[in-house]
């Protein structure tokens, strides 16, 4: 029974020690308690009852700015770029270091991000040169540090408003981080305001002023703008240019034969081809795709009718060259038929497209052939039909590799495919081509023997693979003046064989 009082007589101190250590601030004094009766004469609270309502809303209320102050929400980021945005945009006197200090003062504990900085400059497209004022407050920024890419920003902003001297002075504000990003915001937006000139300048110097590194990568970042803006003389001017520094790829000829055919200089183009092709590069792809372009549009142009041969040069040109063609090459001859309203030859070639997706087509015939072994032992040996194997016969004849496709030949039989009419005709009209008449007679025999209707046509030989008669020497006697001079010509050769030779430095001038 003692220990009750002395459990209620601690509980009694404690609530006590409460409400004295608990002092009151005089804005909470003056605030009405809600739990407590607005009318004191009409009941008196017992004073432990009071005491104990008195001290727990004080004690949570002395204790709510801490909390506060730890668990409250931060603003969201896109209200803060709108914040520093319309700062930003309503500055009476857009001077860097007054935005400087307004920023200071108005957002004193924001931790900038990549993406508010984005958000930012994308809201203020009218601030001008204000932003220079929020590039330097985040330059004091403690808690920012720039970045390559965050640079690059301020350039592609400065960039498209064509102040150039801001995008100059904001990297050398901070050239310690700029780097590629940069580089290719600012030569980006250099060549679209039609400054190639400033561009090659700014690679020229880069490394001395703004701390990038000059490579080869660089170099062919700016020789990709400047083609692709058509600024191809520029290009080829510069790459000539620092030939002994870095020596152009195959990849670099084909972006300055791809920039001379998008300013529309077909001639220029080829020339450009010609001297690759002397040089020992091989023309790609996609330099091939440009001047098939090029030759479309100059062709819709000035004579429609004739942009069917002229694109059919082109391709002739590819397969000469065993240059593959790939999904743009058919791109750019459907888009120019249709342009020119010929839709039923654009629906022919685009079902006509599986014709030349092949290997094959690349010259490329061991790799067909490790293709076909692995479409069998993936177990799709049944996709392997006859008019697939006819297609691949068909190509091979086509780029003049009879070999290789009569070795397909003779897998497609093996396979269990019997070939047809069109199959024999096609490769005994190449070998007659190839002057190889034995060989077709054989092809002949064994289709007679088959029971393939196949029957002799009149084939012409291909002019570079005849046979050239040798022309004899005729054994005529040689005349006497002839053979003096024969001997003199070998006597000579023996009496100057003793005489020692002067070096060259010592020999007389005549």
């Amino acid at each position: 029974m003692r220990s009750l009082p002395s459990l209620q007589l601690r509980r009694l101190l404690l609530l006590r020690s409460l409400s004295t250590s608990a002092s009151p601030s005089p804005t909470f004094n003056q605030t009405p308690i809600p739990f407590l009766p607005t009318n004191p004469t009409r009941h008196t609270p017992n004073p432990i009852t009071t005491s104990h309502f008195l001290s727990l809303p004080r004690f949570s209320l002395t204790s709510k700015p801490f909390s506060s102050s730890s668990s409250s929400p931060t603003l969201d980021e896109s209200q803060l770029a709108q914040s520093i945005s319309s700062h930003l945009l309503h500055q009476p006197q857009p001077e860097c270091a007054d935005v400087t200090k307004a920023l200071q003062s108005s957002f004193p504990n924001v931790t900038p991000t990549p993406s508010l900085v984005l958000s930012v400059l994308n809201l203020s497209e009218e601030a001008g040169r204000a932003v220079l004022g929020f590039n330097q407050w985040l330059i004091h920024n403690p808690r920012f540090d720039h970045t390559d890419e965050t640079l690059s920003y301020f350039v592609d902003y400065f960039g498209r408003r064509k102040d150039f001297k801001a995008t100059h002075d904001v990297i050398l504000s901070s050239r310690d981080v700029a780097g590629p990003k940069t580089l290719a915001a600012s030569i980006d937006r250099l060549v679209r305001a039609g400054r190639p000139a400033q561009a090659v300048s700014m690679f020229e110097k880069m490394e001395e002023e703004y701390g990038i590194k000059r490579d080869k990568a660089a170099l062919r970042l700016v020789v990709e703008k400047l083609c692709e803006y058509g600024f191809a003389s520029n290009a080829e001017k510069m790459v000539k240019g620092l030939v002994n520094e870095f020596f152009p790829d195959e990849y670099m000829c084909d972006l300055l034969i791809k920039g001379w055919c998008v300013d529309g200089k077909l001639d220029e183009a080829r020339r450009l081809a010609g001297e690759m092709y002397r040089g020992g590069f091989e023309i790609g792809t996609s330099a091939f795709n440009a001047i098939l372009d090029c030759v479309c549009k100059l062709c819709r142009k000035k004579d429609p009718f004739r942009l069917h041969s002229e694109a059919e040069q082109i391709l002739v040109d590819m397969d000469y060259h065993g240059v593959p063609r790939n999904v743009e090459t058919f791109n750019v001859l459907i888009t120019n038929l249709c342009k020119i309203r010929k839709t039923n030859d654009s629906l022919n070639l685009f079902h006509r497209m599986g014709e030349w997706g092949s290997l094959y087509q690349a010259a490329r015939v061991g790799e067909g052939d490790e293709m076909i072994d692995r479409m069998k032992s993936a177990g799709f040996g049944e996709a392997l039909d006859k008019k697939a194997y006819f297609g691949f016969l068909k190509i091979l004849c086509g780029i003049e590799r009879i070999d290789h496709a009569l070795s397909v030949f003779k897998k497609m039989k093996q396979d269990g495919c019997e070939p047809g009419i069109k199959t024999y005709d096609l490769l005994m009209g190449k070998l007659y081509a190839h002057n190889s008449a034995d060989r077709a007679t054989a092809l002949f025999n064994v289709a007679q023997k088959k029971g393939v209707p196949v029957t002799h046509k009149t084939y012409q030989v291909d002019p570079k693979y005849l046979k050239k008669p040798k022309a004899k020497k005729e054994n005529t006697r040689e005349t006497l003046p002839e053979k003096m001079a024969r001997k003199r010509r070998r006597l000579k050769q023996i009496r100057l064989s003793f005489v020692k030779k002067p070096k060259k430095g010592m020999r007389r001038a005549y």
